[in-house]
């Protein structure tokens, strides 16, 4: 003959219907303000992408000195790069 269960307590710590506090699953949030970028982050990634959008059209233009060179479409590449790297990084 099967016994009848026994009366469980009421603060259980483990099982399918415990609050995940108690069980400590829940991590705390960090801080609104720890989740925003700086004001000047937004700015230098705008800056940073048209900088190196400029330098490559003026190349090609051949409007900076020197003739157009394989430097200054590295310089574009790279400062093009560099905004799109922040881009994935702003909050």
């Amino acid at each position: 003959m099967a016994r009848p269960p026994a009366k469980q307590n009421s603060k259980k710590s483990t099982g399918r219907y415990v609050n995940a506090e108690t069980r400590g699953r829940v991590t705390k949030r960090p801080p609104a303000s720890a989740d925003r970028s700086p004001h000047w982050y937004g700015w230098l990634l705008v800056d940073l992408l048209l900088f190196g959008m400029i330098v490559i059209v003026l190349n090609y233009l051949q409007v900076l000195p020197g003739s157009a060179s394989a430097w200054y479409l590295a310089l574009g590449l790279v400062a093009m790069f560099s905004g799109f790297y922040l881009a994935t990084r702003y909050r």
